[in-house]
């Protein structure tokens, strides 16, 4: 059966502490809330688009424990095909985050992740890759595969180095400003080569480059409870819009949408809804997309 977008990524157990403040040296504090949930930034944005009704897989891995079956049974529960995750024998990914306001401090813990392999027959029944969160030797073999088989392939790089001879075969690369400065020394959209480059600005609102022409989209105004995987919904707008023939622009100010509603929640899938849902949201804050133009 072929698939609508298979993400590639970490999956993970998150743990997320908010605070009034960080803790000193040595001290010990109680957090004022606490969030446990399944994570993992392509399989948050994967959730997204099944939930919107396409048809989704998953390349990753897992322990053979507890978090591990969770993972798999969420994905089942939502209709994500999980033929391409295994199953080994290390403890599933773990990370920790503790929020104080619009700080964020992050521990990891890979496990089982560090054993996930890039799988090419699993992949060509993809008519979109995504990829989030993963070593460099894997998103080379993934791009260049999907530019091999003319599969469609986008890319939230962040810190990971991009080979100059490979950017230029991802159709759809997404990073924050920070990531993009540190890359290229300045936001001129210009320095990269990628087919298509979406960069998501600090406050909101993001910078738009599809193929030579360039625009920004203008964030909208929410009260921030907490920023995990408000970039991972973001990406899921841009991959949902782009797969049913948007423009990038009105695909990244869905991306704006769906990571406004994921700050506004504690936990990265916290937010996720049906697609009627969010065409409902759309009108409510007066933004103009394509499904609300019929």
């Amino acid at each position: 059966m072929k698939l609508d977008v298979i993400g590639i990524g970490n999956l993970n157990y998150d743990i997320i502490f908010t605070l009034e403040r960080f803790p000193e040296f040595h001290e010990k504090i109680s957090a004022k809330g606490a969030h446990f949930g399944l994570g993992g930034a392509a399989a948050n944005t994967i959730s997204w688009l099944a939930h919107f009704g396409l048809k989704t897989g998953y390349i990753g891995a897992v322990g053979n424990d507890d978090v591990g079956e969770m993972h798999i049974k969420y994905f089942r529960s939502i209709g994500v095909d999980t033929g391409g995750i295994d199953v080994v024998e290390e403890p599933s990914g773990v990370a920790v985050a503790m929020v104080a306001g619009d700080d964020k401090r992050i521990v990891k813990y890979p496990g089982a992740n560090l054993r996930r392999r890039f799988k090419p027959e699993y992949a060509s029944r993809a008519k979109f890759l995504h990829l989030s969160s993963n070593p460099p030797e894997l998103i080379e073999e993934a791009v260049n595969f999907a530019s091999q088989k003319g599969i469609r392939v986008s890319l939230d790089i962040g810190e990971a180095p991009l080979p100059r001879e490979l950017e230029n075969k991802v159709d759809y690369l997404m990073m924050n400003e920070d990531e993009y400065r540190r890359k290229y020394g300045s936001l001129d959209l210009s320095l990269c080569r990628a087919k298509n480059l979406v960069v998501t600005l600090n406050g909101g609102g993001a910078l738009v480059r599809e193929g030579n022409n360039v625009f920004e989209v203008r964030g909208l105004s929410a009260r921030v409870v907490d920023s995990t995987g408000a970039g991972d919904s973001f990406d899921a707008g841009v991959i949902y819009g782009v797969l049913n023939g948007w423009s990038l622009l009105d695909s990244a100010k869905l991306g704006m949408l769906l990571a406004y509603l994921t700050v506004q929640k504690v936990g990265a899938r916290s937010a996720i809804v049906p697609l009627d849902d969010v065409k409902r949201m759309a009108k409510e804050v007066g933004l103009d997309l394509p499904f609300n133009r019929t």
